[in-house]
């Protein structure tokens, strides 16, 4: 447990802060919980669609991550099966990046699609060789290929960028461009933090933390780097966020995030295909990302945004 004395932070610069339940802001306890359950919140209007049934039910998706212990109240029976590429981690210690995009996709109060199942390969980001993650998807293509038809693997979420420019992957990069075309191949959608026209398409954005659902207030980039979210990609919530984190076997807890990065934006736009997936499963990829791309809104800056009403309402009305 960390504590801060009151004259050590100033209170109105909380939701900017990162923390998790073990921190201690003294004198801004209730504010410090207000913060935290309001970032549990998707947005968007997201938990609207949650109450009219659609919440991925049936859908099944897939998370290339970091290692994850899979009993976290978030998503605890939701993993399908887990495979770990290569990580050499002790069975009973987790990772930071893994639960909170598992939670983000799929968790109960959390995620976007707290219905879908997910496949999950784990892979050592750290060691920044693309094979891990190559391998990973191949795992997922070849797990695809088990299931009956209506019970197809989707998407796969990889809050990562395996080969590409600025990569930080050192190692081996044209085996994930190799195992992506794999996985295009076999109608599986892949969504990663590269620019390209396939897999990148999903930029960073921000919603209002008072008013979460009001797409318009929603702006690009993140709160302390501002930029517009052109047409070629689409704006993801990625700030003022909780999310799921677990570090060692039967410790549970959430980690609030001020400002978060695009690996939080990758999950939340599979969970949003994922609930289109459940009313329309007749639909393929390219379908998919074109009516996602269509329904968008333009945010008061001008950013392209997410807009998941608009989408779900749209796919409803689309014919295979």
């Amino acid at each position: 447990m960390k504590i801060f004395k009151k004259n050590e932070y100033d209170a109105k610069d909380i939701i900017t802060f990162t923390f998790n339940k073990g921190t201690v802001l003294k004198g801004s306890e209730k504010r410090q919980a207000e913060v935290m359950k309001n970032g549990k919140n998707p947005g968007l209007g997201i938990r609207e669609l949650h109450k009219k049934g659609i919440t991925g039910k049936g859908i099944n998706v897939a998370i290339i991550d970091q290692n994850l212990l899979l009993h976290h109240p978030e998503f605890d029976g939701k993993i399908a099966k887990y495979y770990d590429t290569g990580c050499e981690q002790d069975p009973n210690s987790g990772s930071m990046h893994a639960p909170a995009v598992t939670s983000i996709l799929v968790g109960n109060k959390i995620g976007v699609a707290p219905d879908a199942k997910v496949y999950f390969a784990a892979a050592p980001s750290w060691k920044g060789d693309s094979e891990y993650y190559a391998k990973g998807l191949y795992w997922i293509i070849e797990e695809n290929k088990k299931l009956p038809e209506g019970e197809k693997i989707r998407v796969v979420s990889v809050s990562a960028a395996p080969s590409g420019k600025g990569s930080p992957f050192t190692k081996n990069l044209k085996m994930w461009d190799e195992a992506v075309l794999a996985a295009q191949g076999d109608g599986i959608l892949v969504l990663d933090c590269r620019n390209t026209e396939t897999t990148g398409i999903i930029a960073p954005a921000f919603y209002n933390p008072e008013k979460p659902d009001n797409i318009s207030m929603c702006k690009g980039g993140f709160p302390t780097s501002k930029y517009v979210v052109p047409s070629t990609q689409i704006g993801v919530p990625t700030s003022y966020r909780t999310v799921a984190e677990e570090y060692r076997e039967g410790s549970p807890s959430y980690q609030y995030t001020g400002q978060g990065g695009l690996s939080w934006g990758i999950p939340y736009a599979t969970g949003v295909l994922a609930l289109g997936w459940q009313v329309n499963p007749a639909l393929d990829k390219d379908q998919m990302v074109q009516i996602l791309f269509k329904t968008c809104s333009t945010a008061n800056d001008g950013s392209n945004i997410i807009n998941p009403a608009a989408f779900i309402d749209a796919v409803k009305k689309t014919k295979k």
